[in-house]
């Protein structure tokens, strides 16, 4: 009599051996999906054309408007187009930061991308820290592109010293972390993503209007200067100042100094306010659907 031994089989019992691999760390997941969305941002043409454009055609606007020759101050050396170009890179880094993600958040909330994403072994941190990076990646891109033309077009002299560099390096990483976050907290007032661009678009031209991206600082109103005071944009506007205009050009700053100090903290303060109001509401479902 033969007897035949079953071929042994994967079972599903308490002691049957696990087959499935583990799910990837945070940090590889978060790259991964920085990736993601960095091919989803550049396939949105007409999102990829504003927020790289607006910054350039406004620094032109501005240079032909007050002229590449008229001095900011008699006797500063500091051109219109030099003295307006940190407002564009603050600028253009908020469009890439909190307008981009306060939009387009909205949006995969509305069309549920979220509660797709939200029942997925994907850990919440590796989506916030792609979109982070996504904001990181265009950021840059748009800032070189910005500073290129400036150089090349308008003859705006870039700083050649290490020390300015770096503070345009932290002041660049700091108010774009700053931004992504207020974004996403910013993304839960929306209540669907067609009204996203409504409200988030005002609130950013208000704040370009009152922070010095378009004017002078210290020729705006007292009172306009203390409401953007309270705000990011004016901060990484001046941050930018101290990196791009000559150390001459302090001058022209209500405080007679660049508050690198005061720079760091507000950015820093509006960072970790945004983290802690976008844990308390951020929601992965639409209003309507619990």
């Amino acid at each position: 009599m033969t007897t035949t031994t079953p071929a042994p089989t994967r079972g599903t019992g308490r002691g049957a051996p696990r087959t499935a691999g583990r799910l990837p760390g945070t940090a590889r997941l978060a790259w991964s999906r920085t990736a993601f969305e960095v091919r989803t941002f550049f396939r949105e043409r007409d999102a990829v054309v504003f927020v790289f454009a607006y910054p350039i055609l406004m620094l032109a606007i501005f240079a032909t408007v007050f002229g590449t020759d008229d001095e900011v101050v008699a006797g500063s050396g500091v051109h219109f187009p030099q003295y307006f170009l940190p407002g564009m890179v603050a600028t253009g880094v908020m469009l890439s930061s909190f307008q981009n993600l306060a939009i387009s958040i909205a949006g995969e909330r509305d069309d549920g991308t979220l509660k797709r994403l939200r029942s997925t072994p994907l850990p919440p941190a590796a989506y916030f820290l792609g979109k982070t990076g996504q904001v990181l990646v265009t950021a840059g891109v748009q800032t070189a592109l910005l500073l290129a033309v400036a150089a090349l077009v308008f003859d705006v002299p870039l700083p050649d010293d290490a020390a300015r560099w770096g503070t345009f390096a932290w002041v660049f990483v700091l108010g774009t972390a700053a931004g992504a976050v207020c974004g996403v907290a910013y993304s839960s007032v929306p209540r669907t993503g067609r009204s996203a661009s409504p409200v988030v678009i005002p609130v950013v031209l208000v704040l370009q209007f009152v922070s010095g991206v378009f004017f002078r600082f210290d020729q705006l109103p007292t009172w306009m200067q203390q409401v953007a005071s309270v705000f990011p944009l004016k901060w990484m506007a001046q941050g930018m100042r101290s990196v791009f205009l000559p150390d001459a050009a302090v001058v022209v700053e209500p405080s007679g100094s660049w508050q690198h100090g005061a720079t760091a903290a507000v950015l820093a303060a509006w960072l970790v306010v945004g983290l802690v109001v976008g844990v308390r509401t951020f929601r992965w479902r639409r209003r309507d659907d619990g």
